[in-house]
């Protein structure tokens, strides 16, 4: 197996991870793999019993988290993925499948039973490929194997237990461990793949991947629409470790595709427009996500092992009905878990919640999604006047017409500055990893981060680069209360700020200058007299990194980029080739391009 001719087999299909694991986006991404994640809808409540083993229970598992997700993109997100990538891992000790713990107690029984003895830890894995007909139906072909890991605990005393079940970490692990982290305390050897343990099996990937394209090996089992396999019945019907790739007739995708005809009818009448009514139910799904984040909902749950609906309404305050409405809307879309505990129904944030919604997360979205709430959803809401005079309605929203929409942001009170600033810095935040690492920039020792607002990039390239230092440019309204945002568990020692207009006033001498969600919003006159300052003041082998939504060459996608357009700034989204034009015209003549499979992708454009 060589590993870049698969990986480089997959450049320019769409590639998607239906899971928002944390730790399967980082095995892949550390490989070069470009994806997007979008996680599944699918509800985890197969019947175990059905099942002949724990690993056939994970393939199923992760075969319907990866249709889900492939059968819900053409209408949800309106584009349809080439491959699909799902996952499941669970642990398993005497043929018990232990899943996450719902409190304490439950973790300290799982941990107990595991205390001393072997276990095994599988995953189940299913790459799906999506070819779309030209009578838009889609045939999918299916590969599932899984990997199993088998793992020692030492013998677990009961404090060191209780102690690592107070650090709060078993909670949303399988088996209630993270071997990645201070669970790996409790390890006393490992027997197969580590990162198998971690949460996705690499190395047996990646062999998959060689027998699909680099052998022409045709796929594999036709999807089965109904639920979970037969008992006993392994997986189609084998129940060895190293799954063999047979050729099968692929599937169509559901009943009402598989009739559908010409002019949208099916033989037995018209089909459902289901994308038509999920895009008609989306403004109902966001303002879901953003009166729960106003209300704090997510902040509530993760200090708790779990609370009722009467519990969270007293603490909201709210009324009972509407609260139990908005977390059981909240589950619908994968937001909350809810279950039994004590007789009584108990709401819980999951995992992606736990990351990305509650405001201390490190990788917190809660100050951008205010910012939807309060900013955007107020300009959307007159949409069709923008549309009509192309320009922005924030005078019709806001009752007045800023001249400078950052002017206007940084320069009103105190309380909106930081509103807007906090915005800025949880994107900064979720991107900025897979930005400053996107290249490899070690070679630039200094760089300027232009119109930086907190600092949040420029803190993850010194961290990513020692040998680094960083200053961060943006108005002086922005500069002053960057203390509010600096890292705690970071030598920012680095990381400066200086103050200034990058239009108006003297650039600072830097290596390398970064335009993070610079470009996109400013006219392409304001766009060429920066671009032109920044080839002025950079001499051969400085760079400039570019960090925007890169739409596809044709302009139908990505959507979230072309949603973005409609808030009629004075600017424009743009594709890679467009930036790599821009780039070139001003003396950057090497251009690279990365897509991320984060909210913002990158473009680093070196001057010659």
């Amino acid at each position: 197996m060589v590993l870049n001719p698969v990986i480089s087999k997959l450049a320019g299909k769409l590639v998607v991870l239906a899971s928002a694991s944390p730790r399967r986006r980082e095995i892949l991404t550390n490989v070069g793999l470009q994806f997007e994640v979008v996680p599944s809808w699918f509800k985890e409540t197969l019947d175990k019993s059905l099942f002949g083993s724990p690993h056939e229970y994970a393939v199923e598992t992760a075969r319907q988290k990866a249709l889900e997700v492939a059968k819900r993109m053409p209408f949800n997100h309106l584009k349809t993925p080439d491959i699909v990538i799902g996952a499941d891992t669970v642990v398993a000790v005497d043929g018990l499948i232990l899943e996450k713990p719902v409190d304490k107690q439950d973790a300290y029984r799982m941990l107990s039973r595991l205390s001393g003895k072997e276990h095994s830890v599988f995953t189940g894995v299913s790459i799906i490929l999506c070819h779309e007909n030209k009578g838009k139906d889609t045939d999918y072909k299916v590969a599932n194997f899984y990997e199993e890991t088998r793992v020692k605990f030492a013998d677990l005393s009961e404090e060191m237990l209780w102690e690592y079940i107070h650090s709060g970490e078993p909670m949303d692990k399988a088996g209630g461990y993270g071997i990645q982290a201070m669970g790996g305390m409790l390890v006393e050897y490992v027997q197969g793949d580590f990162l198998n343990v971690v949460g996705f099996p690499l190395n047996h990937f990646c062999k998959q991947l060689d027998k699909m394209f680099n052998r022409h090996v045709e796929m594999l089992a036709p999807h089965n629409n109904g639920g979970g396999q037969a008992a006993g019945g392994g997986l189609n019907g084998q129940s060895k470790c190293e799954q063999k790739v047979e050729a099968a007739e692929t599937s169509s995708h559901t009943e009402h595709t598989k009739n559908t005809l010409h002019g949208g009818r099916r033989a037995d009448g018209p089909v459902f427009p289901q994308r038509i009514a999920d895009l008609m139910d989306g403004f109902k799904a966001s303002k879901t996500l953003f009166a729960a984040s106003e209300l704090k909902v997510f902040d509530l749950l993760e200090a708790t092992q779990g609370l009722t609906a009467v519990q969270v309404a007293e603490k909201i305050p709210a009324s009972v009905v509407g609260t139990e409405r908005l977390l059981d809307a909240a589950v619908s879309l994968g937001l909350l878990g809810k279950l039994q505990q004590g007789g009584a129904t108990v709401y819980r944030n999951m995992e992606e919640a736990s990351h990305y919604l509650v405001s201390t997360s490190d990788l917190s979205l809660h100050g951008y999604i205010l910012h939807c709430n309060h900013v955007l959803w107020p300009l959307f809401s007159h949409l069709e006047h923008s549309v009509r005079e192309g320009a922005s309605q924030h005078e019709k929203a806001f009752g007045k017409r800023p001249d400078n929409l950052f002017q206007d942001a940084y320069y009103s009170n105190t309380e909106r500055k930081l509103g807007f600033m906090k915005a800025m810095h949880s994107v900064a935040k979720v991107t900025g990893r897979d930005v400053v690492t996107a290249f490899d920039l070690s070679a630039f020792k200094s760089a300027c981060d232009l119109g930086g607002c907190t600092g949040a990039l420029a803190y993850e390239l010194a961290k990513a680069y020692p040998g680094m230092s960083v200053m961060v440019f943006d108005l002086p309204a922005a500069v002053e209360l960057n203390a509010h945002f600096r890292p705690h568990d970071q030598d920012s020692s680095r990381v400066t700020f200086a103050a200034g207009d990058f239009f108006q006033d003297d650039l600072p001498k830097a290596d390398l200058y970064v335009l993070a969600r610079i470009l996109h919003d400013w006219p392409d006159e304001k766009v060429h007299v920066l671009l032109r300052k920044l080839s002025a003041v950079c001499s051969p082998g400085s760079g400039v990194l570019v960090s925007e939504v890169l739409l596809d060459e044709e302009r139908r996608g990505p959507s979230r980029g072309l949603l973005q357009a409609l808030s009629m700034t004075q600017g424009s989204q743009r594709s890679a080739s467009e930036y790599s034009l821009l780039l070139k015209a001003h003396g950057f003549l090497q251009v690279c391009v990365r897509h991320t499979g984060n909210f913002l992708d990158a473009i680093l454009g070196v001057k010659l």
